[in-house]
């Protein structure tokens, strides 16, 4: 087994909102993500998707797009994104979703060579968009979700796995720590793979790749990937 990461997908079947509107390299990109993915993955591999799955805003109008990622190879490990509105509840997804797809909400994964978990995330008081009054609840909420998320996968570290954390919003912000990082600091965890961030194919930052408190982080935006899921290595 395999372990290959993408975010960010921005999948619109239904819901009628192509991504070209943000430049000419993520025309059709759907099918320059299928036909990448199927160069890489295999039915026996594990593939993490850290939110912004589809733009649609019900459950039903996401179907479309769910239906297209269970078709693709491989079991696919995902969690909300701040535009997965169609992402409700942990249990309605679990009663909808085909088995090739298992949504984390504060819970955790436990394969043969890992243990995953994942929460949505969100901007920290290091960003400048930050603005107390309207962020400051969510942004603690998370911190708690996160808390939460760790402690389920605690559970299954006890067989000393490493493990990997999925989080949409950046835990890093311009290589400086948050208050997300520093609790992955404390847990040990190996590995957290993000979204969230986009840009133009030649105006990416440095340092969105990078190690801080002993964990890895990898930018894992389908764009910054080029569409082409990552392998992850432990």
């Amino acid at each position: 087994m395999k372990i290959f990461a993408i975010g960010d997908l921005h999948l619109s079947h239904s819901s009628g909102k192509p991504m070209d509107v943000f430049g000419d390299h993520w025309k059709n990109h759907h099918l320059l993500i299928e036909k990448n993915w199927k160069e890489l993955i295999t039915e026996d591999d594990l593939v993490l998707l850290p939110g912004d799955l589809s733009w649609a805003m019900t459950l039903d109008e996401a179907e479309e797009d769910l239906m297209w990622l269970e078709r693709l190879p491989g079991r696919k490990i995902i969690t909300k994104g701040n535009h997965d509105y169609w992402w409700h509840s942990i249990s309605q997804l679990n009663n909808r979703l085909l088995p090739g797809i298992i949504p984390l909400q504060y819970t955790a994964f436990d394969c043969e060579i890992t243990v995953i978990t994942g929460i949505r995330g969100w901007i920290t008081p290091l960003s400048e968009e930050y603005v107390e009054e309207r962020d400051g609840k969510i942004y603690r909420r998370e911190l708690h979700r996160l808390r939460m998320a760790l402690k389920s996968a605690a559970e299954f570290r006890k067989t000393g796995k490493p493990m990997i954390v999925m989080l949409h919003y950046p835990p890093v912000v311009c290589g400086e720590p948050t208050e997300f990082s520093e609790m992955l600091s404390d847990e040990g965890v190996e590995l957290c793979i993000y979204g969230h961030i986009h840009n133009s194919p030649d105006q990416w930052a440095e340092g969105l790749d990078t190690e801080t408190g002993g964990v890895r982080y990898r930018l894992v935006s389908a764009d910054y990937l080029n569409f082409r899921p990552l392998r992850i290595s432990l």
